[in-house]
């Protein structure tokens, strides 16, 4: 796929829709966890939740949410009923919804406990494609944290222990992981392939 020039500050709708870069970036994590991904402007929240899943790593086993300007989206909860939290639906929402602008940002969080927070920028808005049948990852750099590994905390103390053989946790964080670890380790093409799960 061959992505076309930048149409410039905002989406140009006349053209059908247009395509959004973005870069995803993983809050407090060292070396930076981040990723490249180009969408149809008009994805719906809950693929846009995918499309995070897979290109960061995760394994979706946790609840999410986007949050933007203080508004909440996420999948409502019929047994949660309070007036003061109005979580809107995302499955009525788009990414263009959040984001209507270049360097428009918003969050997307995921595990409650952890609480892992993406912050997601619009790079790029560019023109519409009709070639463009899948969401595409374009870069990226740094492994995806295990899940339930303890936030950004907890990740830089398995981090430790694991390029240290001398740590006291070595042998437990391994035995855990269930082998060696790479904290460098992101392939363009595996994210790239499981986008094609995605359709566009």
């Amino acid at each position: 796929m061959i992505l076309l020039a930048d149409s410039g500050g905002r989406a140009p709708l006349y053209q059908g829709f247009p395509l959004y870069q973005l870069k995803i970036t993983l809050g407090d994590c060292h070396p930076v966890i981040w990723r490249r991904v180009v969408v149809r402007a008009n994805m719906k929240l809950n693929r846009f939740h995918n499309v995070i899943q897979t290109v960061m790593g995760w394994t979706n086993s946790h609840l999410h949410q986007f949050i933007a300007d203080n508004v909440y989206y996420g999948v409502p909860d019929c047994k949660y009923d309070d007036e003061d939290f109005k979580e809107q639906n995302e499955k009525n929402h788009t990414v263009a919804e959040l984001a209507p602008k270049v360097n428009a940002r918003f969050i997307y969080e995921y595990d409650f406990g952890d609480c892992w927070e993406h912050a997601v920028l619009l790079e790029k808005i560019l023109p519409s494609d009709v070639a463009f049948k899948h969401p595409v990852c374009l870069a990226g750099a740094n492994a995806c944290p295990p899940e339930d590994c303890g936030g950004s905390s907890g990740y830089a103390e398995f981090v430790a222990a694991m390029a240290d053989p001398q740590h006291p946790e070595h042998e437990t964080m391994r035995e855990w992981i269930g082998g060696g670890w790479d904290a460098t380790a992101f392939s363009v093409e595996a994210a790239n392939r499981g986008l094609r799960r995605i359709s566009a």
